[in-house]
C-alpha cells in the first residue's frame, strides 16, 4: 500500500466547502449494487426503501432536486434467472439487467410512493448523449421530469448497449449525469465511506477528508473493486468519475449509502472533492470521456495545430491517414504523426470516403465532386481536445 498523504492533504475541510454541499439546489446521487442487494443477487427492500428515505426528505425541500444514478439491474436479475453471480458474457448481462430493470424500477416506485412521489425511469447509452440532438433530448426529459415533481432514476441501458456504447460503470455515468443536468453537486455512495490513503482494512490507515486537485492522489493506492461483488466499479472508477465531475465544476462528495443523509445535509462525511475546472460545453464532456472511438484520423504536424491551439475544423487538407471502419456521426479519435490521441470529434464521412478526399482543399472537392464535399471532416462544435 502506498504511504499515507501529507498532513496538509489530509487535513478537514473548512466550512465553506459543505456549506456549498448543504444548500446545492440540483444534486446528482449515485448508488452502487453493493448498496441495493445481496451478495447472492435480489434487492434489498430494506436497503432500498433508507436510501429513499433520505432522498425523498431531500428531493420534499422546495429549494432541491434530485436525480438518481443507480446501478443494481443486472445484480437484481441474477437470482431470478438462476445465476449465482455476475456473469462475464455481455448477452446474459444483458439478459440479467432485462429482468432486474424492472424489479428496480417497480422497487423504487413502490417506495417513493410512500412519499407521494412519482419516479420517471431514465435509460442512456453514449452513443444517446455524445450526438447534439441526442444529447438535447436526455437533457430536456430529465430537466422536464424534475420541474413536474418526478425523481428521475437513471441508469444504463444495459440491455441494448454493446461494447462499443457502454460508459463502462454508472460511476463515470453519474459524473457526465451530473454534468447534463447541470447539477450543484455529485454524491457518490457506496460500501466504503470515504477515499482512504491506503486499503481501509489496514490499521493505520486514513480517510482523507477532502481533495483539492489530481496531484493530492499521486503515490495513493486506489484500490479496486469492492468486497460485494455484484457491481463493475470499484474505488478507482469512483476518484476517476469525481476527477471528470470535478474537472467540469461540479463538486463532489464521495462516502457511504449509510451516511447519504449526513453527506445531503453538508456535514463531514467521507471525502469532498473540490472543483477543479470549469464547466464543459454541452455533450463535449461526453464525447471526451463516454465515446469509444470507432476509428481514427492522423493528422500532419500544421492540423494537428490548428485543432489543437487554435481550436478549428478540422478539413481534408490536415489529414495524412484514416484507420477503422466508422460511419458518418460516428467518433474518431484524431491523432498526431507519433501516434498520440490530440481530440475526439463526430465525423462527417464514412471511412470509405475519406482516402479520395485526403490532403486536398475543400474547394477543391466541391468542384470535383460537388457541394456536399466542402465541408469539415470534423466541426469543430463536434470536437473536443484531449488534455495530456
Amino acid at each position: 500500500m502506498a504511504g499515507a498523504a501529507s498532513g496538509g492533504a489530509l487535513a478537514e475541510s473548512g466550512g465553506p466547502p459543505r456549506r456549498a454541499v448543504a444548500e446545492a439546489r440540483r444534486v446528482v446521487v449515485k448508488v452502487g449494487s453493493s448498496s441495493l442487494t445481496t451478495a447472492a443477487g435480489g434487492l434489498d427492500a430494506d436497503r432500498v426503501d433508507a436510501l429513499v428515505d433520505v432522498l425523498a426528505q431531500h428531493a420534499d425541500r422546495p429549494d432541491r432536486e434530485i436525480v438518481l444514478v443507480s446501478s443494481g439491474a443486472i445484480a437484481a436479475g441474477l437470482a431470478p434467472l438462476g445465476l449465482a453471480k455476475r456473469p462475464r458474457d455481455l448477452a446474459r448481462q444483458q439478459a440479467a439487467a432485462s429482468v432486474g430493470q424492472g424489479l428496480l424500477v417497480a422497487r423504487y416506485t413502490a417506495s417513493f410512493a410512500r412519499y407521494g412521489r412519482r419516479v420517471g425511469q431514465v435509460l442512456l447509452t453514449s452513443d444517446d448523449t455524445s450526438r447534439r440532438a441526442h444529447y438535447r433530448n436526455a437533457y430536456r426529459t430529465l430537466d422536464q421530469l424534475l420541474a413536474m415533481g418526478a425523481v428521475p432514476v437513471v441508469n444504463e441501458n444495459d440491455t441494448v448497449a454493446t461494447d462499443e456504447i457502454r460508459f463502462g460503470d454508472n460511476d463515470r455515468l453519474a459524473a457526465l449525469v451530473a454534468h447534463l443536468v447541470r447539477a450543484d453537486l455529485l454524491v457518490l455512495l457506496s460500501d466504503v465511506d470515504g477515499l482512504y490513503d491506503g486499503n481501509p482494512a489496514t490499521p493505520g490507515t486514513r480517510r482523507i477528508p477532502e481533495v483539492r486537485g489530481p496531484a493530492q492522489l499521486e503515490g495513493i493506492d486506489i484500490g479496486s473493486a469492492g468486497s460485494a461483488g455484484v457491481g463493475t466499479g470499484g474505488m478507482v472508477t469512483k476518484v476517476e468519475a469525481a476527477g471528470i465531475a470535478a474537472g467540469a465544476g461540479v463538486p463532489v462528495v464521495l462516502t457511504s449509502a449509510v451516511h447519504a443523509a449526513d453527506a445531503l445535509a453538508g456535514r463531514e462525511t467521507g471525502t469532498y472533492f473540490h472543483p477543479t475546472g470549469r464547466r464543459a460545453a454541452g455533450r463535449l464532456l461526453w464525447l471526451a470521456h463516454a465515446s469509444a472511438p470507432t476509428g481514427a484520423l492522423t493528422l500532419d504536424e500544421g492540423a494537428v495545430r490548428a485543432v489543437v491551439e487554435r481550436r478549428t475544423s478540422l478539413l481534408p487538407a490536415g489529414i495524412a491517414g484514416v484507420e477503422g471502419d466508422f460511419s458518418a456521426g460516428d467518433p474518431v479519435e484524431l491523432r498526431d504523426t507519433g501516434g498520440r490521441p490530440v481530440a475526439r470529434g463526430l465525423v462527417n464521412f464514412d471511412a470509405r470516403e475519406l482516402p479520395r478526399l485526403l490532403g486536398r482543399s475543400t474547394r477543391e472537392l466541391a468542384q470535383e465532386l460537388g457541394p456536399a464535399y466542402e465541408r469539415e471532416v470534423v466541426h469543430r462544435d463536434d470536437l473536443v481536445v484531449l488534455r495530456p
